[in-house]
């Protein structure tokens, strides 16, 4: 047996201790060969391979990043303006000889996955995002983390927010999904959550700036990327044509401080936390968890159960069709308990008052 793996879309901590799990899973079981695809799918157009054995991925599960490199635009759908799919399965199926590849990535990924495997290549999906937005998985690998490194920023923002008496925003990564804010908010004790699920009215973020100053003479406002105002759009940092990702968010921060400043005394500061969020060594949960979906993804293989993704749902490990997840995303409900549990714990979520 010979499978090839590749790591899609953007760095996330834990990609290492799934190319480990999936690797030595593969390699004890049933002594398969497993090559390691450099860069994504650019790495399987430009046929860019490497043996991954047991020492290869010995000693990496508590780094971070990917030691496979990765590439978030490049797509055989619609690589320079060609559709590469018969290409690369050709190349992958009768050049390698690949019985199957592993793709770790997002929506995107599994997207691109599961359109090779209609042409033609088997296929085994894990999940993997920082947003924790895939659908179908209630947690992905790498959100842990994450949402650790916000909580320590919003602690640290909380102590020179005291000092200075400002109103101090986080803004952070989730894309169209408010995960990391909502969960990191909480944690690192934000006054102000602000989420692309629930459109925020200023004068309502306003009013909790000015009560709180009289109070405790700062705020703290976590906002995730993709919120916007009321009757407002999402803050688009840039457009690009062609890409995978054609919208990248980014700058909602500044804009609320914008929107905010003459509203109230109180002097208003931004800080965007950026890649920091998705760098450094994975937590302990992320690293058992990447074990586990990639040790998993290798018994899909073995079985050849194909064209599936690994998941995580109600606490058991499982997979469903890569069919029923690709292109689409998971965001926040508006009954989730952690809602809940904000609004009866005083945090403000941006809504204005009943009956505004």
């Amino acid at each position: 047996m010979r499978i090839g793996m590749l790591t899609g879309g953007g760095d996330c901590p834990g990609l290492n201790a799934v190319l480990r799990a999936v690797t030595k899973s593969l390699i004890r079981q049933c002594g398969a060969e497993v090559v390691g695809i450099e860069d994504g799918f650019l790495g399987l157009m430009e046929q860019r391979v490497r043996p991954l054995g047991w020492d290869d991925v010995s000693g990496i599960v508590a780094v971070g990043g990917t030691v496979l490199g990765t590439h978030n635009r490049a797509s055989p759908l619609d690589w320079q303006g060609r559709d590469r799919r018969d290409e690369v399965v050709r190349y992958a199926r009768e050049t390698l000889g690949l019985e199957a590849l592993v793709v770790i990535g997002g929506d995107g990924t599994m997207t691109i996955g599961h359109a090779l495997a209609e042409r033609g290549l088997p296929m085994v999906g894990v999940p993997k995002t920082i947003d924790n937005d895939i659908a179908g998985c209630d947690r992905s690998f790498g959100f842990d983390t994450a949402v650790a490194t916000v909580t320590e920023a919003l602690e640290r923002i909380q102590t020179t927010a005291q000092s200075h008496g400002r109103v101090m925003i986080v803004e952070t990564m989730g894309r169209n999904a408010g995960w990391i804010a909502l969960e990191a908010g909480i944690a690192g004790a934000a006054d102000v959550i602000l989420l692309p699920e629930i459109d925020y009215d200023v004068e309502a973020v306003a009013d909790v700036c000015r009560t709180r100053a009289a109070r405790r003479r700062h705020t703290v406002v976590c906002i995730a990327e993709g919120a916007k105002p009321r009757g407002g759009a999402q803050t688009v940092r840039e457009r690009i044509a062609g890409s995978p990702e054609p919208v990248r968010l980014g700058g909602v921060g500044h804009a609320l401080q914008a929107q905010l400043q003459p509203l109230i005394a109180s002097e208003v500061r931004t800080t965007v936390l950026g890649h920091v969020q998705r760098g450094g060594p994975p937590t302990a949960f992320d690293r058992v968890l990447a074990t586990q979906y990639g040790n998993t993804a290798a018994q899909l293989v073995i079985e050849g159960q194909f064209d599936r993704m690994v998941t995580l749902q109600h606490g058991r490990l499982t997979s469903v069709p890569v069919a029923s997840v690709a292109g689409r995303s998971r965001q926040v409900p508006a009954d989730h308990p952690l809602l809940r549990c904000a609004r009866q714990i005083g945090v403000a979520l941006g809504e204005p008052p009943a009956g505004a």
